[in-house]
């Protein structure tokens, strides 16, 4: 880096923007609203592919509008199209990489939805649809925070804008390393998480990895009279019901030989209350595990089981059953490797199986935890830009949930400052009916954005 001097944007400079943005957020609701409706879910086995493609088009048309260049859509190795375009820097400027995605996770229950999920709906001053936040609200802030720059855009740009992060397909993570030049950056802006609350400056530095397995438990030829045969004839649910019960202490805790259940947390917490509100607990029922929320979101792995395949109560019969099988996802923190807790996983519910019943277990796919480092000229430009925005610091929070792609740009560009952020907080709501965002946060992150990239181009500066 140069020893030359920069004074960097001046207060004006920001309040200057701050008056840009809001004057674009009219269009900013105006985008959203055009990007969810477009029912972009990456399942062909539920929405037609060719919705994928219009919202592809769509980011693609309005980033090149912003300013970038050969902006065009890359198949990726599952079949989805990555929108990719860049933008070169000023001589000695360093270059930031946008990321985002546009496909969004099915409605769920479209009745327990308030407005349509697919048309963007204000109430209570925020704006409701299925990708308002996650993460259709992120591109959106990216397109005001370059729009308000106006063209003055003091570093290099690269953007890849994913269509399958929420199936996990891993279409952008089996295309980024034979193509790494084309991506290469110094900074990565991973614009896919958000504040640990509305109002609050947070960086995401703490992801934790996923893997998940199908067991299945046989214990006869088939289905037999439970009057005639019950109490001998070994139940293949019963078995199945013991080995997951086997996953947990008494506490709900999770608990599988050979992981380490005690990790802490050192960033900003999680406030018991706040997250009962966050989570919908219901009144009367105790939270699972020990330590604190942030220990035991972040630093500790956990265990779920996604769905299980057993007779139905409608229409069951009085009958053993001669097989179960059941989903089980396990979230392992920093420190703890995908395959070595799937290993663990696999072994601890084969050990499990009581009387001798047959057991199969088909391992799924493993995604890596991901730990950020902090250090660097891009993570002091963001804490200046959140300053300025927020009137605070920024904060350090994790997050249990998993994005694989951190891991393999982790590896693919080990000297590059990876920072996540974006406009989703807990009462967002991701993945779950009534998704929404509030605008204000769409303004003030787009704001840090502008701001980050002028405060790097001055300490990132060759």
């Amino acid at each position: 880096m140069s020893n030359t001097a920069h004074t960097g944007p001046s207060s004006d400079d920001s309040d200057e923007l701050a008056r840009r943005i809001a004057g674009l957020m009219p269009r900013a609701r105006d985008d959203l609203a055009e990007l969810v409706a477009i029912p972009s879910v990456a399942d062909p086995r539920q929405y037609p592919p060719e919705k994928c493609r219009q919202a592809a088009e769509w980011v693609a048309a309005t980033f090149t509008e912003a300013g970038l260049r050969d902006v065009h859509l890359e198949e990726t190795p599952d079949g989805s199209l990555a929108v990719i375009g860049h933008r070169p820097p000023p001589p000695g400027a360093p270059t930031v990489l946008l990321y985002s995605h546009y496909d969004v996770q099915p409605p769920l229950d479209e009745a327990a939805w308030d407005s349509p999920p697919f048309e963007l709906t204000e109430r209570d001053g925020r704006w409701y649809g299925r990708g308002a936040a996650d993460c259709k609200g992120n591109i959106v802030m990216q397109l005001t925070a370059l729009r308000a720059l106006d063209g003055d855009v003091p570093v290099g740009l690269k953007l890849v804008v994913e269509g399958s992060e929420e199936q996990g397909t891993g279409g952008l993570e089996r295309y980024l390393p034979p193509h790494a030049g084309e991506l290469h950056a110094d900074a990565l802006l991973i614009c896919d998480t958000g504040n640990a609350a509305v109002g609050v400056p947070t960086a995401t530095t703490s992801l934790r990895g996923v893997t998940e397995v199908v067991v299945t438990v046989r214990t006869l030829a088939g289905d037999l009279h439970s009057g005639m045969f019950g109490g001998p004839a070994p139940d293949a649910l019963a078995a199945l019901i013991r080995m997951l019960d086997s996953l947990r202490d008494a506490d709900g805790g999770t608990r599988i030989d050979g992981l380490d259940h005690g990790g802490t947390w050192s960033g900003v917490g999680y406030d018991e209350s706040a997250f009962r509100t966050d989570a919908g607990v219901l009144d009367g029922v105790r939270l699972t595990g020990s330590g604190t929320v942030a220990d035991r979101l972040w630093a500790r792995p956990s265990v779920t089981v996604l769905g299980i395949d057993c007779p139905p109560v409608v229409g069951s019969a009085a009958a053993v059953p001669a097989a179960a099988r059941a989903r089980v996802s396990l979230r392992v923190p920093p420190g703890t490797g995908a395959r070595a807790a799937q290993d663990a996983l696999v072994a601890h519910l084969e050990a499990a199986a009581p009387w001798g019943v047959l057991v199969d277990v088909e391992r799924e796919g493993a995604g890596s935890p991901f730990r950020a480092a902090t250090g660097g000229p891009a993570y002091a430009a963001l804490d200046r830009a959140m300053r300025e925005v927020y009137g605070a610091p920024v904060s350090f929070l994790g997050q249990g949930g998993s994005i694989p792609l951190c891991d393999v740009l982790a590896t693919t560009y080990p000297d590059a400052e990876i920072i996540l952020m974006g406009v989703e907080e807990p009462r967002c709501l991701i993945h779950a009916p009534n998704e929404s965002v509030d605008p204000d946060e769409i303004a003030h992150m787009a704001h840090v954005g502008a701001l980050f990239l002028r405060h790097f181009a001055d300490s990132g500066r060759r």
